[in-house]
């Protein structure tokens, strides 16, 4: 296992992330290069960094919905590799990240392969949780990669060791319903404007979650916690209202007229229990909602209600605007990482790579999507759609590339986890505070983000 990682961890804090996953499109036949092939692309070779092959048997971590392409992607492995044994523990994502942070790897309920979202890594670094390995040359093999370190894969590196291979991009998109659209006279063929908005159902946007709220943070360039060297922290929300800009002063006011609006009509949008149901209600065809964000693992949902997605409309996020500024979300996403209790085991860290290397082989692209929701970085968008899949997925996919093109950079440093709560309490504050006007609502979002500073 490796030594402790602080001296890369306070490396990584001053790393900028660059990310261009979706400008990956010079590769296989979808863009004229060399025909993607079906056979197994794990290592079919000896591991070069260690001379030693696939063998023994690994633990692999699948949620249950994943585990047709898991079971495809180890029996071509085992096609390669007959006497490697692959055994999944068939578990939630978070559920067991929360068995890392509360066991340790060593546990044999954490798999040896298993999923994690960026801003986990240095976390999960920080408990030597992950394997170092050479993630760029796994990369060149599974092939669809125009640029490792111009994508998700700079986001894997601390100091001079990669801890993981990019699994997904992963970014909001607007779910609109054409129908009740229709039924309220609003044209989609032109952006909405969240200000304009005179219904409260129309726009369904939990903007007290700080997931969903970032969306129009961004569209405003508003840094809710950013870092200037290595240990000073700042936020534009920490400033006195005299003080924000007036563009900052116009995205508190948008946001503070749509609570407004929702608070007297008496909607339960505003609500961390009942918002999301309120938000599924509203947006089923005849009941008037028009617009929501979501992601693509969301597209059964709303399909489900929109008339089987007969009424079902999927844009880019910029379909919606605040003070006439596109929203944008993050350019975030998913690694596959490696247990570290594997350096031990050369030929088990090997066949660890193989297995993911089927994971991500873009040539079983369409079946991931279809098994996880999850869209390859090394998948250029014809793959998708030149596929079976039907017209929806594939205008969810292209809506998610497209978005993710304008996305902004994911903060993944530590202290960022803070945002979350700090950011969630003070909007729902004004539920009881009942804010007469944006610089008294300002107020409560102002004192709990100096508090933050406060304590950095």
């Amino acid at each position: 296992m490796k030594a402790k990682l602080s001296l890369l961890l306070a490396l990584v804090l001053a790393f900028t992330l660059v990310f261009s996953a979706c400008d990956n499109k010079k590769q296989n036949e979808a863009d004229g290069d060399e025909p993607v092939s079906d056979a197994p692309v794990g290592d079919t070779q000896e591991d070069a960094s260690t001379g030693v092959g696939p063998a023994g048997k690994i633990t692999v971590q699948v949620e249950e919905a994943w585990l047709p392409h898991y079971e495809a992607a180890a029996a071509r492995v085992k096609e390669a590799y007959p006497d490697v044994e692959i055994e999944f523990i068939t578990v939630g994502s978070f559920d067991h990240l929360d068995t890392i942070d509360s066991t340790d790897v060593m546990n044999p309920d954490v798999a040896d392969v298993y999923a994690y979202p960026l801003d986990r890594l240095v976390n999960l670094a920080d408990k030597e949780a992950l394997a170092a390995f050479d993630a760029p040359a796994l990369a060149q093999e599974v092939g669809g990669f125009d640029n490792f370190d111009n994508g998700i894969g700079a986001a894997l590196k601390l100091g001079d060791n990669y801890f993981g291979i990019p699994y997904n991009i992963e970014t909001l998109v607007i779910f609109a319903n054409e129908a009740n659209a229709a039924a309220e006279g609003i044209d989609l063929s032109q952006p909405l404007e969240i200000t304009t908005v005179t219904k409260p159902e129309t726009a369904l946007l939990p903007i007290f979650d700080a997931w969903f709220g970032v969306a129009l943070t961004n569209s405003a360039k508003v840094e809710l916690l950013g870092k200037e060297g290595e240990n000073q922290f700042f936020s534009d929300l920490a400033k006195p209202w005299a003080e924000l800009s007036p563009e900052h002063q116009s995205f508190i006011e948008g946001i503070f007229n749509y609570w407004k609006l929702n608070f007297e009509a008496n909607t339960p949008l505003f609500d961390a229990e009942s918002g999301r149901g309120y938000i599924d209600d509203k947006f089923r065809s005849g009941n008037g909602g028009v617009v929501r964000l979501g992601g693509p693992w969301e597209i059964n949902a709303v399909k489900e209600l929109t008339n089987d997605g007969a009424d079902l409309g999927i844009y880019p996020i910029s379909q919606v605007t605040l003070n006439g500024q596109p929203l944008a979300h993050w350019q975030g996403g998913w690694a596959l990482g490696i247990n570290s209790r594997c350096e031990a085991e050369p030929e088990k860290l090997a066949l660890a790579k193989a297995m993911i290397a089927e994971l991500i082989n873009p040539a079983h692209a369409v079946e991931l999507f279809q098994a996880t929701g999850k869209i390859l970085e090394n998948a250029g968008v014809d793959i998708y759609m030149n596929s079976e899949l039907d017209e929806i997925d594939k205008k969810t996919i292209e809506a998610v590339i497209n978005s993710y093109k304008d996305a902004v950079n994911r903060p993944l440093f530590r202290e960022w986890g803070e945002v979350w709560d700090t950011y969630k309490n003070a909007v729902l504050s004004w539920n009881s505070v009942k804010p007469a006007t944006p610089e008294e609502a300002y107020t409560q979002l102002e004192a709990s983000f100096k508090s933050l500073l406060e304590r950095h």
